[in-house]
């Protein structure tokens, strides 16, 4: 994927931050049916579906209450799904068997297309992650399309920091050399989001269940035009 960059003296907003579970790539919960088919697992073998039906997942319910972490969750899920094919699993194993689905399953396009965006644009794209390398592996990033637009990677596996603490956004913000009112963000937990309003940082709401109304609200504030349908 080549980009060409271009620079706008006039523009408000210099950098685009993204989380990645979610945001970047899309949700488990939305590519469950996918992955019991790669599992070759009875279909309807993964019934949670957190935000997308929470009436089938009481453990997403503490989750959003802040009871327990999405690490926590995440590995769970990830420990029940390995003894359903007969492993123990971590969350790397999850994340690993995951990504065997084709990138147009696993990636959401729509944000891949406000990458290309934004760095034509000449913004500069940073990830804040709170568990980038400890979901996903070293160097996974550089495997993915658009690791080679990111300009900077702060990620709580290393820092400790766990968003949204608002250490996390000063980090990236530094990291990016940007200020916070230069800066717009997505992340998919509304408390994130919070943390990266309280920072200064323009801050949207990727909800699960719309995603295109953010990336469409993202995409006007920083300018850019709407993606084509």
């Amino acid at each position: 994927m080549k980009v060409e960059l271009r620079s706008d003296d006039n523009r408000q907003y210099r950098g685009l931050l993204l989380d990645v579970g979610t945001v970047i790539l899309k949700s488990f919960f939305e590519t469950r049916a996918e992955f019991e088919r790669l599992l070759r697992l009875p279909q309807g073998s993964l019934p949670w579906a957190g935000p997308l039906d929470p009436s089938t997942d009481p453990l997403w319910h503490q989750v959003v209450a802040g009871e327990f972490s999405e690490r926590e969750y995440w590995n769970r899920r990830a420990s029940e799904v390995g003894a359903l094919v007969g492993e123990k699993w971590t969350i790397q194993d999850f994340c690993r068997k995951h990504g065997e689905l084709p990138p147009s399953v696993i990636f959401r396009e729509e944000i891949l297309a406000l990458i290309t965006s934004a760095k034509r644009a000449g913004l500069k794209l940073g990830i804040l992650s709170n568990e980038l390398e400890l979901f996903q592996g070293k160097d996974w990033l550089q495997t993915t399309p658009f690791g080679h637009l990111v300009d900077g990677v702060v990620d709580a596996t290393h820092t400790n920091i766990l968003k949204p603490d608002p250490r996390a956004f000063a980090l990236a913000l530094e990291v990016l050399d940007l200020r916070a009112d230069q800066t717009v963000f997505i992340d998919d937990q509304p408390r994130n989001v919070a943390g990266g309003s309280a920072a200064g940082i323009r801050s949207f709401h990727l909800d699960v269940t719309n995603p295109l109304e953010c990336i469409a609200q993202a995409r006007q504030a920083l300018g850019l035009p709407a993606a084509k349908s």
